[in-house]
């Protein structure tokens, strides 16, 4: 056990002391989620809440609640459950303030519900600009709202951000946060403290650069903006709080034309305010292309790319950054979830901050000047053999970047650990990652066409050769890793036979909670790993879980409903059918809500187009099928186009790829993209797979 102090059943953490069989809290006077910084400050005490995104503003995912434990779990059942209105993916931390439960849904949609009973009081619809779906990397995706003085703010997959009102859900403001002509969307959950919501982006992949902003929570106005990477340089400085540091630390670091495809950088998840030290820490991700030659000539660290970088919570202004993957070339972002703790690393307590990126190995950062004290890979790991602890910096196989020849490279872009949260159990001092296992052959694209709005990566993603594949003995696959991050060594490991798995909850009751991607939700005993309690939800369930109590009973709360990147592109994908709509799992001890019988729809028949097609043809549109469908049509959420009734008729295809009929389901035209005779290719080669197919028996 690494917590510096510990007494029975209270836990003694940065001074508070905790108890789980404290008093149930009282609500507040001032209304319906009101939660200011005083309350933030006392997150850890408050048992019968989860006031932010991670729980406390340390956001280990942790919780002394002991009423469901490694004795009690057995008796685990459905309390209530409430659907949705789609079947979109669900990665949402729901937010529970005095008995009421904040969430969002797929499509940024916003929801109140009674915490104890699941009765609904309010929802809201953002009417998002349904087209921008197209720019989402993996989804329509939102992770969560925040909750603040009685407001409730959520950022839009279309670029807002918005605040609500607690009580009725009616919009209080909204600012447009983004340039709405570029490829950018939002997908992550707020932060908010000392009266400032902070809110990133995503679309790096796209052709974007990244940047975080500040807003008041009173009235949404700007209050300070940080790039996370330079600009063209021949534009001058942006008049944000970045300048100063791009200029004399990142703009050094940047070679080439970076700027012609945004450079990348979004902070499109992790931001976590560390109350100790009063700064903002800032996970920024991958670069734009990912091909570190394409995008800086293959010279310098591009920084802040894959960095953690923290800033003056009221200023923006730069305090410290690591670069965690120097010119990274292989989407190894920097923004999982961080954790705060205070850890005895053998010369007494010292401030951390712990992550585990991407790249596969486990982080723990001193948070007071951001020096790395440890790096250890939790994965496999085969584009760097360790860190020079000297330096910072990662001791890379030089054949990983693939410059003379294709290299199979693990862990991949899939990532060692995506966007699903970890947690932090200060009883047993173990770090519970939702880990994977999925190599990726990179090559040099030489030849990259450029296309705007869309992915360009600048990689060849070559075939894995499965001789190669053998290096990483049984992959791909997921891993539930618990990790000591004192002595940086495993402790105890699950393994799934599919990569997508859940986010974690850990507990004062000796559990871990966790989903998969097969429809169960899991408990596993925190200390040993013993699998103690099962659910099965009918569809994926990957979001974060939470726990909290409402009048004496705890309560354990997750989404379930399988999306996100491998939802709609993965064609590997075990889920090959349509999932049922997604919904929110609430569960209690001896609790007697009916389980959910609904099952995936089966497939529809395959599509047999009668018109006759080139083999001109059916070639060109296999090449723009993989350029512009495959993203978003390669797995179970989206409509499988040979199976769709649209690819039947010459005029109601091009009415949807050339006209945008379908844009406000988030089908947008591809008319900047596509001539009208190059979208009827795709419809020769999709008429083709289908016969293809059904050759198969398929």
């Amino acid at each position: 056990m690494r917590l510096l102090a510990t007494s029975g059943a209270a836990i003694v953490l940065a001074g508070i002391a905790v108890s789980a069989t404290a008093p149930q809290h009282k609500p507040v006077a001032h209304g319906a989620g009101w939660v200011d910084q005083d309350r933030l400050t006392n997150a850890s005490s408050d048992l019968d809440n989860w006031l932010g995104y991670g729980r406390t503003w340390r956001e280990e995912r942790y919780s002394p609640l002991e009423q469901i434990n490694d004795k009690t779990v057995g008796k685990l059942r459905l309390a209530w459950t409430s659907d949705f209105d789609t079947i979109r993916g669900q990665e949402a931390t729901p937010i529970v303030v005095d008995g009421v439960m904040y969430t969002s849904t797929a499509w940024s949609k916003v929801i109140a519900m009674d915490a104890a009973t699941g009765r609904v009081l309010w929802k809201f619809d953002p009417h998002n600009e349904g087209s921008k779906a197209v720019h989402a990397c993996c989804d329509v995706v939102n992770r969560g709202v925040a909750v603040w003085k009685g407001k409730v703010f959520v950022g839009t997959i279309d670029g807002r951000l918005i605040a609500l009102d607690a009580a009725t859900g009616k919009q209080v403001w909204s600012v447009l946060t983004i340039d709405q002509s570029k490829p950018y969307t939002i997908t992550g959950a707020p932060r908010v403290f000392k009266d400032k919501v902070i809110i990133g982006n995503s679309g790096a992949e796209l052709g974007v650069r990244g940047f975080v902003t500040a807003y008041d929570t009173a009235t949404g106005k700007l209050v300070w903006r940080f790039y996370t990477v330079p600009g063209d340089p021949a534009k001058g400085p942006d008049g944000a709080a970045s300048d100063e540091p791009l200029a004399k630390l990142a703009l050094p670091t940047w070679h080439g034309k970076w700027w012609e495809l945004g450079g990348g950088g979004t902070v499109w998840d992790s931001m976590v305010y560390d109350q100790e030290l009063d700064q903002l820490l800032i996970g920024v991700g991958n670069g734009s292309p990912w091909n570190h030659r394409a995008r800086s000539a293959g010279k310098g660290d591009n920084l802040f790319l894959s960095s953690i970088v923290a800033v003056d919570p009221d200023t923006g202004k730069y305090k410290w950054h690591y670069q965690e993957t120097p010119a990274e070339s292989w989407d190894f972002t920097a923004t999982q979830q961080m954790i705060l703790a205070t850890l005895d690393l053998g010369s007494g307590p010292r401030k951390v901050v712990m992550q585990a990126p991407k790249n596969g190995f486990f982080f723990v950062i001193d948070r007071t000047n951001g020096k790395m004290l440890s790096a250890k890979q939790y994965v496999p790991v085969n584009w760097a053999t360790g860190y020079d602890m000297t330096t910072g910096r990662p001791i890379e196989r030089p054949e990983a970047r693939y410059a003379d020849k294709p290299a199979i490279v693990y862990p991949s872009g899939i990532g060692a650990h995506a966007w699903m949260p970890m947690s932090y159990n200060p009883k047993t001092g173990l770090v519970y990652i939702p880990a994977m296992e999925v190599p990726i052959t990179y090559g040099d694209d030489t030849n990259a066409e450029v296309h705007p709005g869309r992915w360009n990566t600048k990689v060849a993603f070559a075939p894995t050769d499965p001789a190669a594949a053998k290096e990483v003995e049984g992959t791909p696959r997921g891993e539930l890793v618990a990790w000591d991050p004192v002595a940086q060594k495993e402790v105890w490991r699950h393994q799934y036979d599919y990569p997508w798995n859940g986010g974690t909850l850990t507990t004062g009751g000796n559990l871990v909670f966790q989903g998969d991607a097969h429809g169960f939700f899991h408990a596993y005993a925190a200390d040993t790993g013993r699998s103690l309690w099962s659910f099965q939800a009918r569809r994926g369930v990957l979001a974060g879980p939470i726990t909290y109590r409402v009048n004496g009973v705890q309560y354990v709360a997750v989404l379930a409903g399988y999306g996100g990147s491998m939802g709609v592109a993965s064609t590997n994908s075990f889920m090959h059918y349509p999932q049922p709509t997604g919904r929110v799992l609430v569960f209690r001890l001896d609790g007697t809500a009916k389980a959910p019988t609904d099952m995936p729809a089966p497939k529809a028949p395959l599509v047999d187009v009668k018109d006759s097609f080139t083999d001109k043809q059916r070639a060109e549109g296999g090449k723009w099928f993989a350029t512009y469908c495959t993203i978003c049509h390669g797995g179970p959420v989206n409509p499988d186009l040979t199976r769709s009734q649209v690819p039947l008729n010459k005029e109601a295809w091009r009415s949807v790829v050339i006209d945008g009929a379908l844009s406000g389901n988030g089908m947008a035209s591809f008319s900047q993209q596509l001539t009208p005779e190059q979208a009827e290719t795709i419809r020769a080669y999709i008429a083709d797979q289908a016969h293809q197919l059904s050759k198969q028996g398929r």
